[in-house]
């Protein structure tokens, strides 16, 4: 900051008075010689542990493995996926179950995929939750795992996109 006289606040002269409450060099606690070997035992086993993570781990040993999520940079021509559950009505309307039409968020669906895939069946879950959270809705008659597939050039969204069905449970099958 400058003041109306032209100098700068730190430009002014500090005094260097040390602060009464402040330990004397007599009065400082010096480490022993085995409190240092085990500071600096406890810092190699950190080091190596991230070091092994980082160059063998997975997201599940965060913090010593790495997070790849953030782990790299995607190519901007490259195709994006956004996975999506739907549910389809007897007249075909599409309806999306998801959030808080089901109670179950897009991340903790997509970590159960695998399991999901392995057992459609599951699926039924989802058109029980949203029956018991919206009694007036019309019924569904099946259910979808949809992955959408966007393309990109420079980074940027063409507009063309695909759909896959990857997932595919008739609720009449699960006698509803």
């Amino acid at each position: 900051m400058t003041r109306l006289d032209g100098r700068r606040s730190y430009d002014h002269p500090v005094s260097l008075r040390s602060a009464p409450d402040q330990l004397a060099a007599s009065d400082v606690v010096r480490l022993s010689p085995a409190g240092r070997r085990v500071r600096l035992a406890t810092a190699a086993v950190a080091l190596a542990l991230m070091l092994a993570g980082t160059l063998w781990g997975q997201d599940d040993a965060f913090p010593f493995g790495p997070f790849k999520m953030y782990a790299g940079r995607a190519d901007p021509n490259a195709t994006v996926v956004s996975t999506r559950v739907v549910g389809l009505t007897a007249a075909g309307a599409e309806v999306r179950l998801s959030g808080g039409q089901v109670g179950l968020r897009r991340a903790e669906f997509e970590g159960q995929l695998p399991r999901i895939e392995a057992h459609p069946e599951l699926l039924g879950l989802l058109a029980e939750s949203y029956a018991v959270r919206h009694p007036h809705a019309e019924e569904l008659v099946d259910v979808q795992v949809v992955e959408r597939h966007f393309r990109l050039s420079g980074g940027q969204q063409t507009g063309a996109y695909d759909d896959q069905v990857i997932v595919d449970y008739d609720l009449s099958e699960d006698g509803q």
